[in-house]
């Protein structure tokens, strides 16, 4: 060990910082608490006698206004007064009625005086809503108090030994070409979800962006959900209600960049460019034309964390998927760089430490104040120790996302024929991962379905379903090996892939084409930004086969566990016959991937002896199969030594199925 962190220095000094900071933050701010509950001081908050107390951080400039319905929009009429730090307070005192000097659902703006003679108009940035009206380009600033606000019932879910995350996106939840609700969420998605044995979910393009073809991705008000779906308090009640499900639900969170709007953004709000963020150049993400925050700020670590912490007690999320995990780990952003595994791509200058410490600091106080909290990392560098406790030098998060699986299957897909896939190097890339870090396994995400990408089933079947998916007709070729395939993929991933599962919303039963929101480039269409339920529910089409799969496959993993059981021991990777073998959790896991081959009386490796029987086959005519094996066959073990395994048994395989007995 003492070897170890001589040569990885990092290591050490991220967690020597992270201390410092926890003392630094005990010594100036009381501790972690009342910092991350920032919320509750700065912005406007309304005080017991509806008096509103307004505050604001704005370094750089001159003088700050607030203005607004409620005072006409007078520019100068509500002067904040300059404070310590770089922070501005106003106090506005309750009205003759003693109702509150701003109504519930009025429009404010800060007005900025800078140094320089600007006056700029800004939004704060801990605004708590936001909204557009229609053919507006700047998003407005509204005073959300409603009289009576949601109250949470449901408890949250305990944390689930087996994670499997539904990955949705509210806007695209519904078949028709609109931005779907959170109200149609909760109807008519949060069901499926449930009756698909998924226990999390993972809820993207929350936080407020003002583009929504950014996919969520740059945001524009931290504090803000996003009203495109709805109120705040419809996503509360969304959240209750999976809650009442036993579903947990994440916050798909972006802390590693934010969007370069500034009327409606967090950029240059006090008129410099250096108040939240880096100044340029290093304070520019050059792929994303975004904005990069300064992690070494006292005053965006409190903003950040705060905002982790209002997501957890405002809405009840029960944890966050962190995005560009990659981008904050570097000075790079993982920009034109390859990771090889080597040790020195990840110790070195080239790690920004700021933001190594803010993650581990974000880490330890969620998983302090929240023992049932879930973090996912979104990292493909595959930075060591991401997924290990702070305490042993990691960074501190749950679980990574494999990454490297979506991109091997859709390789594969594009590239090679069937007879040469190399079953080899499909079990490495599923089972290469860092031992006692827990990964998220997919077959596919977003990412895969995004325009100029397709659906894994797309990419199998491809215009064929358009035409030949009617189970009132004879199943072509393409048809039925892109069935079969659709479901070994996503099986074999659940099996040997990880510690937890991952599917996006549609691609459960095979959604066809991509997916692509309203923008220029497609004369602001909706067809391809939505989920097409509908065809779920046409019992004479096949999708309703791959729908019932999936849920089967989740019930499967629900009653034997083998996500949260140790790594799976493959005792066959067979390249002629194109066959893979493992087992995991006293489950044996079966698959043939050849074009056209069977086996009789195949001999495979199992270690627990006695007599098996399947349980789940994916050439079973309710999946859309082909119903090749007899389910009320008994398998028994014959105590003959085989491929690492202390017994045997032999058993029938058919060309491209796959059979868990």
């Amino acid at each position: 060990m003492k070897n170890l962190l001589k040569e990885n220095p990092n290591e050490i000094n991220g967690y020597e910082l992270l201390q410092k900071q926890l003392f630094l933050l005990e010594e100036a701010e009381g501790g972690f608490d009342q910092f991350t509950r920032s919320y509750n001081t700065f912005g406007v908050q309304r005080r017991p006698d509806n008096s509103l107390y307004f505050k604001e951080w704005a370094p750089a400039a001159e003088a700050l206004f607030l203005t607004g319905d409620f005072n006409g929009w007078d520019k100068f009429s509500h002067r904040y007064t300059k404070k310590e730090f770089g922070k501005w307070e106003l106090i506005l005192p309750p009205k003759h009625d003693n109702s509150p000097a701003v109504d519930h659902n009025s429009k404010l703006k800060v007005v900025v005086h800078t140094k320089e003679g600007q006056r700029l108009y800004r939004i704060s940035p801990w605004a708590k809503y936001v909204t557009r009206e229609e053919k507006a380009v700047i998003y407005d600033w509204v005073h959300w108090d409603p009289p009576q606000p949601y109250i949470h019932i449901h408890p949250r879910p305990r944390k689930p030994t087996s994670l499997r995350i539904y990955e949705s996106h509210v806007g695209i939840g519904s078949p028709e070409g609109k931005i779907a609700s959170y109200n149609n969420f909760t109807t008519n998605v949060l069901p499926r979800i449930k009756d698909l044995g998924y226990n999390c979910i993972q809820l993207m393009a929350i936080m407020e962006h003002a583009y929504y073809a950014s996919f969520g991705y740059q945001i524009t008000s931290f504090f803000a959900a996003s009203s495109r779906y709805g109120t705040p308090d419809e996503l509360k009640q969304l959240i209750d209600v999976a809650h009442s499900m036993g579903i947990m639900v994440l916050l798909d969170v972006v802390h590693s960049h934010a969007s370069k709007n500034t009327e409606d953004g967090l950029n240059r709000f006090d008129g410099s460019d250096s108040c939240f963020f880096h100044s340029p150049p290093r304070g520019v993400h050059s792929l994303w034309d975004s904005c990069l925050f300064n992690y070494s700020s006292w005053e965006v670590l409190r903003f950040l964390l705060s905002n982790l912490r209002w997501w957890m007690e405002e809405y009840h999320f029960d944890g966050f998927r962190f995005d560009g995990v990659t981008s904050m780990l570097y000075h790079h952003h993982g920009i034109g760089t390859g990771f090889t595994g080597d040790y020195s791509e990840y110790f070195g200058l080239q790690v920004d430490e700021d933001s190594l410490v803010y993650l581990m600091l974000a880490n330890h106080i969620l998983h302090t104040l929240y023992p049932d909290c879930i973090t996912v990392a979104e990292d493909v560098s595959g930075m060591p120790a991401l997924c290990r406790k702070v305490e042993e030098g990691g960074l501190g998060f749950d679980y990574r996302l494999a990454m490297a699986v979506p991109d091997k299957w859709i390789q594969i897909l594009k590239e090679l024929k069937d007879e040469d896939w190399n079953i080899g190097n499909i079990v490495h890339t599923l089972t290469n991962r860092r031992y006692g870090e827990k990964c998220i396994a997919y077959a596919e995400s977003h990412d895969q379905a995004l325009v100029g990408d397709k659906s894994l089933a797309f990419w199998l079947m491809d215009k064929e379903m358009y035409t030949n998916m009617s189970s009132l007709i004879p199943m072509t070729a393409i048809i039925d090996r892109g069935m079969q395939l659709h479901k070994m993929i996503r099986l074999i991933t659940h099996g040997l892939g990880g510690e937890g599962y991952l599917n996006f919303m549609g691609n459960e039963f095979g959604h066809p084409e991509w997916l692509d929101f309203p923008r220029e480039g497609n004369n602001q269409s909706y067809h391809y930004a939505r989920r097409q339920f509908n065809l779920v529910d046409m019992d004479h089409l096949r999708y309703c086969q791959l729908y019932a799969f999936d849920r089967d496959m989740n019930r499967t993993e629900d009653k034997y566990g083998w996500l949260a059981a140790p790594p799976a021991f493959v005792s066959a990777r067979h390249e002629e016959d194109k066959v893979i073998v493992f087992d995991r959790s006293n489950v044996l896991f079966i698959f043939n991937f050849h074009p056209s081959k069977s086996f009789q009386d195949y001999r495979v490796a199992v270690e627990a002896p006695g007599k098996y029987k399947i349980k789940l086959d994916s050439d079973a005519a309710q999946y859309g199969g082909h119903g090749r094996l007899d389910h009320n066959t008994e398998f028994f073990t014959q105590p003959e030594p085989f491929n690492g395994r202390s017994n045997s048994i032999q058993v029938n395989t058919y060309g491209i199925t796959f059979c868990d007995l």
